[in-house]
């Protein structure tokens, strides 16, 4: 099988609501984009119209679709941003307090952007399911592709923003480890797990002896103690949305698996319709003789 990666790459994309047929082009399964990807072929076949049902409605899809994909995109840079501040925490002892304004006011905007995609996807699969009943019309088919490689983007996305905050938690957790050290308190993972449970810095100040080096270590561990507890905030407020994110994907994955052998399987049937019409026309000229 060709590299997909290639293929995408030749790909071109057509009118969104009637695909008029490329010379040189073969219809493919719709993926990602709010038009069709088309695989190129030697043919040259004439033009083939395949209109879809609905075009007010799909508009509205496409433009809902829109809309979903900038939130996710929106959610991506975030992401990126969130962890240059985590970064930028972890490299100093204790951190601007800017720097907590705005990793707490990135930490809403991806909040608020996730809690709207999801929204949206789940919308257009209670729509999905209310017309499970209904003919496969190409309009259902588009929909589905499109919701699923949009709810797979959208759990890509999030993964990598839940995988960020768990390394900042285990660097932090680190950073509190070293300094108890410093302070002559060693303390193993289960320990400093248990400390951390009880939410209580007093915990791992107790007992620490008054010099100045025990006093930026007391600094320092008071500052991570503090990222890590409104870190686990964080978490705790996103649970429920990263099960719901895991259930969009759960019940679209066999969607997604089967994308690529739909469009092996819908390049075979139009290359048969182009032949198919090519002979009718054919015909039509003898017809005309």
């Amino acid at each position: 099988m060709k590299d997909r990666l290639a293929q995408l790459k030749e790909f071109k994309t057509l009118s969104r609501v009637a695909i008029k047929w490329v010379p040189g082009s073969v219809f493919v399964e719709p993926v990602f984009d709010h038009g069709f990807f088309c695989q190129k072929t030697d043919q040259t076949p004439e033009d083939v119209e395949i209109q879809m049902e609905n075009k007010e409605f799909m508009d509205e899809f496409f433009s809902q679709i829109e809309e979903i994909r900038a939130g996710i995109d929106k959610i991506d840079e975030n992401v990126t941003e969130i962890k240059r501040l985590y970064s930028v925490i972890l490299s100093a002892p204790t951190s601007e307090q800017k720097t907590q304004d705005d990793l707490e006011t990135i930490t809403n905007e991806i909040k608020k952007f996730a809690n709207n995609v999801r929204n949206k996807l789940k919308s257009i699969e209670q729509s999905l399911e209310s017309n499970a009943e209904e003919r496969v019309s190409a309009d259902i088919r588009i929909k589905k592709s499109q919701h699923a490689v949009l709810a797979r983007k959208f759990v890509e996305v999030m993964t990598r923003y839940n995988e960020a905050q768990v390394e900042f938690r285990e660097k932090s957790k680190g950073r509190i480890q070293r300094q108890l050290e410093i302070t002559g308190k060693s303390t193993t993972d289960e320990e400093l797990e248990e400390m951390l449970d009880g939410g209580n810095a007093a915990v791992f100040t107790a007992g620490i002896m008054d010099s100045a080096i025990s006093k930026q270590a007391l600094s320092e561990i008071e500052a991570r103690h503090k990222d890590i507890m409104r870190l686990e905030s964080s978490i705790k407020e996103l649970h429920d949305m990263f099960v719901d994110i895991a259930m969009l994907v759960e019940n679209q994955g066999s969607i997604i698996d089967r994308i690529e052998s739909n469009m092996d399987q819908s390049v075979g049937f139009v290359e048969r319709a182009v032949a198919d019409t090519k002979k009718a026309a054919k015909f039509q000229q003898e017809a005309r003789r």
